[in-house]
């Protein structure tokens, strides 16, 4: 299969849960760089109206450089903002990418509750 018919093929569907002081966006697919955008343009506004913001991960299969990148923007706008802004539920590979990163001990916190750490 050539890249471009595999940069085709990556999807990301997001849920969106609200509750009062808190949302979950529950992410399902790749998030890379060819949709990391949509993943943007559907939280950060979310960021302000908020107390809490969680993205749940669980069904993430791949996530990039670019994904990475757009969950930390997340982050700091949310800081920014007085939002929390949390993972969880990560797989291995995620879990080895923010490692790599050293983002591993920023996000690793929140997920102690919730998350799935293989």
């Amino acid at each position: 299969m050539s890249d471009s018919s595999a940069a085709s093929t990556r999807t990301l569907h997001l849920r969106i849960s609200k509750n009062p002081g808190a949302v979950t966006v529950y992410c399902r697919g790749d998030l890379t760089a060819e949709v990391a955008d949509l993943l943007r343009d559907e939280v950060k506004p979310l960021i302000p109206t908020t107390k809490s913001l969680t993205l749940d991960l669980t069904e993430i299969r791949l996530m990039d450089s670019s994904g990475l990148g757009t969950i930390v923007k997340l982050y700091v706008s949310g800081r920014t903002s007085g939002c929390t802004v949390s993972l969880v539920n990560f797989n291995r590979r995620v879990r080895e990418l923010l490692g790599m990163t050293n983002l591993l001990r920023v996000f690793e916190t929140c997920g102690d509750h919730t998350a799935r750490m293989p």
